[in-house]
């Protein structure tokens, strides 16, 4: 079972043009900004957007000149849309109804399912009662239940809270491993992504800027969105060997390239000085410090000036340093702290 699609969708001043082959059991979630293109292309997945141009193939067989209701599909969406007026059991049990298994048997199966996720006890409970976590769940056995070839997930936990989420995407990892079919994922959220996904797909502008392995793309971004999506500073430049030019700054870096090339470091590798740092060789720059703000257990300093960059420091340094937007400053990164990649 392996989807093979091209998905063009044509819109005022928005064109999304994407082509994605996905392979049987394999779960590739679709990131990008918002107005990128990945819930256009969910729907389109799911026949709920008309295409344009293009096609899309599930095992052989073509599925864009059937209805959403005739195709092989499940899909889940961010506010699950559970029937408020039937219960959880009804509400799995409408899927294999609309696929016409008989009411009793469509009942069986509901039941199997709502055990599995572990709401065996919430057969009758209707979706008002439930949790989030609780409805996610409901949503989610509805949506297998029918038997689906493809899954299709639109950001499934976005409307939990944190603590409910860790425990969900723990639940849901367990569920897409078991399930045999090809699943596609919308999220924006990259834990989700990187928690899920066995391959990210990014969207931005309707069409894909890059796609890989989780680790890969986490290690080597192709943009600016996608390093702050990962946490990373990223630059283009030209490289001759073990330096690489950005602009007026001459990085060091640790790893041999030549022509055009990535530089990217984490905000944790920026060391802030108030005067030229002395010592051991570095790349360094002057910079003036844009913002300041706090980020998890530390501050996270925003710097302008050849480069724009942030830098991670605690908040003992932040005080220490008499760090406020505003002031001149140097920044300096170790060579040994880069990472360089043909562009």
């Amino acid at each position: 079972m392996t989807l093979h699609c091209r998905l063009v969708v044509d819109r005022p001043r928005f064109r999304l043009d994407v082509t994605l082959t996905v392979a049987a059991g394999e779960v590739v979630a679709l990131l990008g900004p918002n107005g990128a293109g990945k819930t256009t292309a969910l729907r389109a997945l799911a026949g709920l957007t008309p295409l344009t141009a293009g096609h899309i193939e599930l095992d052989g067989r073509p599925l864009h000149d059937l209805p959403a209701e005739a195709r092989p599909i499940g899909m889940v969406f961010q506010d699950y849309l559970l029937f408020p007026h039937l219960s959880a059991l009804e509400n799995v049990a409408f899927g294999p109804r609309c696929r016409g298994v008989p009411k009793a048997e469509a009942r069986r199966i509901a039941a199997e399912w709502l055990e599995r996720v572990g709401l065996a006890a919430y057969t009758g409970v209707r979706p008002g009662r439930l949790s989030g976590g609780q409805a996610q769940r409901v949503a989610l056995a509805r949506a297998l239940a029918a038997g689906p070839r493809l899954l299709l997930l639109d950001e499934p936990l976005a409307a939990l809270d944190a603590h409910t989420r860790l425990d969900v995407r723990a639940r849901l990892r367990h569920h897409l491993a078991e399930f045999d079919g090809v699943t596609v994922l919308v999220t924006h959220d990259p834990l989700d992504a990187m928690a899920l996904a066995d391959r990210l797909v990014v969207l931005e502008n309707g069409a894909i800027v890059q796609q890989g392995p989780p680790a890969e793309v986490a290690r080597r971004p192709r943009t600016d969105y996608v390093a702050r999506l990962v946490g990373l500073n990223l630059y283009r430049g030209v490289a001759d060997g073990r330096r690489v030019r950005v602009g007026e700054i001459e990085f060091s870096v640790a790893e041999p390239v030549d022509g055009p090339a990535f530089v990217a470091f984490p905000p944790g590798a920026v060391a802030i000085f108030r005067t030229r740092p002395d010592g051991t060789p570095r790349n360094q720059w002057q910079a003036r410090i844009e913002g300041v703000e706090r980020h998890g257990d530390n501050v996270r300093v925003h710097l302008t000036g050849p480069i724009n960059a942030a830098a991670d420091i605690t908040p003992a340094a932040l005080a220490e340093l008499d760090l406020a937007p505003g002031r001149n400053v140097w920044a300096a990164v170790k060579a040994t702290e880069t990472h360089a990649y043909p562009a």
